[in-house]
């Protein structure tokens, strides 16, 4: 154990001889230097890390000391064994850093190191076709870069994200969900097997089978347990193309009874997501630019102002040679439905181009200066049971209008999630995911306040305290909370598991403390 050690000590005994060590009440001054004593195959950055005390929600901001770009999995190892031999007396922290999507801060870290999993991209991915056909990734691997590599073996991952340009070890760390999960369940659903670096610096293979209890943690485990180095996707045949279609409706009953209709058929849509729609002008003419409408005459007298709408979004894939097919699919599963007819819009894209659709849209965004800026985001699993109430609260009087940004609204059935990882969910079959994807841009650049930020954190926190005091058993996805005493509440039943898992993967507490679970507290020096 000391070996890995002598470095660091042999530094401290050459300060204190000069008579610098005298003066430094706290060891962790010493990181920089420490830090380069470590053999690494990669380099820590130790200047200019402002861009790593930032994140997607735009609204906290930690700066680490160090920035470790591994250039192999040891790397990854070899500092956190180091860290986490410095013991407790050391309130050195890690915290791994994906595509930095993160909303408050969950993997940033205060005078820590944060590890850029991207520099590991492409280290370890390999397709392997056959009967049961899977990927191998690296953890910092992005979404869209394995969409791209597994097309070319005519294959792809089940389920998604919205937006791909994740890193796979970020979201198996909390669970991906998208329009698939009715079907496929979550990512977290969708692993045959994960590398994880433990807290104490181990190297670990973990599977169903092997090291379950840590390949269950780390699933949905909020980085708590250890880091993603690596994990083993389940694929399957990739259409080449889709329909994708949008209705409307008018009622929230009909919405609702028809998206839970559809989730529950063998044959059905591939792809189920619903939004809701407050006060929006002009909605209809705002889709041509990608869909055709199917009656434009009826479509171009819809009148969408002040009104609160919901729109099913649908797709069938199909390849070619299956289009006739395909129509008549999508013909019989429509006439099901209950929407406004004269709302039907329909667009045939690529598969890729589907799975990439957000990929448009933040382009768009970033052109016109809307891209970073804070995104207030608060995502909500709420019981079938409760779904109504919810809505009659919060839409059209907690909230008036969506013009900053998509409400989600879609259920998903539980049979599909697994109950062993770290993934908290409601008890109920059926659940829906309400995500509200706010941004909010400040009214003036050169305002101190952001009075936008202040109005939409107002609501978040509106709703929630709604959901609380009506019981509606509602679940935080992407959770954020900043006592153990609400996480506790979180994981309910689970904490107890929780937090075993904790004491005996990561011991010192060293990992992910954005995410404000567990604090390593550095002892007093003697």
């Amino acid at each position: 154990m000391y070996s890995h050690n002598l470095p660091f000590l042999k530094l401290f005994m050459l300060l204190s001889l000069s008579g610098i060590a005298m003066h430094i009440s706290n060891p962790d001054l010493l990181v920089p230097a420490y830090l380069q004593t470590i053999p690494l195959n990669g380099h820590f950055l130790f200047q200019n890390l402002t861009e790593f005390s930032k994140d997607f929600g735009n609204r906290f901001s930690y700066e680490p000391s160090a920035v470790l770009y591994p250039a192999s999995v040891s790397d990854i190892s070899d500092t956190i064994k180091h860290v986490f031999e410095l013991g407790a007396k050391s309130g050195l922290t890690v915290a791994a850093r994906g595509h930095g999507h993160s909303l408050q801060g969950q993997a940033q870290v205060t005078g820590g190191i944060v590890i850029r999993m991207e520099s590991l991209q492409g280290t370890q991915t390999m397709v392997h076709t056959g009967e049961l056909p899977y990927v191998d990734v690296s953890g910092g691997d992005l979404w869209i870069n394995v969409l791209k590599e597994t097309l070319k073996h005519g294959l792809a991952p089940m389920s998604w994200t919205d937006y791909l340009h994740l890193t796979v070890g970020g979201t198996l760390s909390n669970a991906g969900v998208s329009g698939q999960a009715f079907r496929h369940g979550p990512q977290v659903s969708n692993v045959y097997e994960l590398e994880v670096v433990t807290g104490k610096g181990d190297i670990m293979k973990c599977s169903a089978k092997e090291n379950s209890d840590l390949f269950y943690a780390a699933l949905g485990g909020l980085g708590q347990f250890g880091i993603i180095t690596r994990a083993r996707i389940a694929l399957e045949p990739a259409p080449k193309m889709v329909k994708w279609i949008r209705v409307l409706y008018s009622d929230f009953m009909a919405f609702t009874e028809d998206q839970e209709m559809l989730i529950s058929m063998e044959k059905t849509f591939d792809y189920i997501e619903g939004f809701v729609i407050i006060n929006r002008t002009g909605l209809l003419n705002n889709w041509r630019s990608s869909f055709k409408p199917q009656d434009p005459v009826q479509a171009s007298q819809f009148n969408s102002d002040g009104r609160t709408l919901f729109c099913l979004e649908m797709t069938k894939n199909y390849n070619p040679d299956e289009v006739e097919t395909m129509e008549q699919e999508v013909v019989q599963l429509l006439y099901k439905l209950r929407y406004v007819s004269s709302t039907l819009f329909q667009s045939e894209v690529t598969y890729m181009e589907f799975l990439d659709r957000v990929h448009v849209s933040e382009k768009k965004l970033r052109s016109q200066g809307l891209w970073e800026v804070p995104h207030p985001w608060l995502n909500l699993l709420i019981p079938r049971s409760k779904i109504h109430e919810f809505a009659k609260e919060v839409f059209g009087k907690i909230l008036t209008d969506t013009s900053n940004g998509p409400i989600l609204l879609y259920p998903v059935n539980r049979s599909k999630w697994d109950n062993r990882t770290s993934v908290v969910i409601p008890k109920e079959e059926v659940f829906y995911l309400v995500a509200f994807l706010f941004s909010a841009p400040s009214p003036s650049p050169t305002s101190e306040k952001n009075e936008n930020l202040e109005i939409a954190l107002q609501k978040n926190k509106k709703v929630v305290e709604f959901c609380n005091n009506a019981n509606i058993g509602m679940k935080q996805y992407l959770p954020h909370h900043t006592t153990q005493k609400e996480w506790r509440a979180h994981f309910g039943d689970k904490w107890e598991t929780f937090c075993r898992r904790k004491q005996a993967y990561d011991p010192l507490a060293m990992l992910a403390p954005g995410q404000r679970i567990f604090h390593k507290s550095p002892l007093p020096l003697l």
